[in-house]
């Protein structure tokens, strides 16, 4: 397990959240509040700007460095509440796909 891994991430989010003594901020209710917040601030990065500027909004070196830090934040807060729920998310996502190609075939 490396610290590029799903659970590697997780664990070195939980010892850093267990060395400042966060854990009982860390329930299910607030994780999916911190995320709803953290997702709410992508979407903010790309509220007014047309189809066009979206799509090549990581060729600004500042609107790049903005977008990659609100995705770590919400994948962070994502692993976080996938931890304390025990579910994991890779099985989670394919599950789910699996149920969408049955639900929503190819034409």
């Amino acid at each position: 397990m490396t610290d590029q891994d799903v659970a590697g991430l997780q664990r070195r989010l939980a010892e850093f959240a267990a060395a400042r003594h966060w854990e009982p901020y860390h329930t299910p209710k607030n994780l999916a509040a911190a995320l709803s917040v953290e997702a709410s601030e992508l979407v903010e990065i790309f509220q007014w700007l047309t189809p066009e500027e979206s799509a090549r909004v990581m060729a600004d070196p500042d609107s790049a460095h903005r977008v990659t830090d609100e995705v770590a934040d919400v994948l962070a807060y994502l692993l976080q509440f996938c931890e304390v729920l025990g579910i994991d998310p890779l099985q989670a996502l394919a599950a789910k796909i699996e149920r969408n190609e049955h639900r929503f075939p190819a034409p």
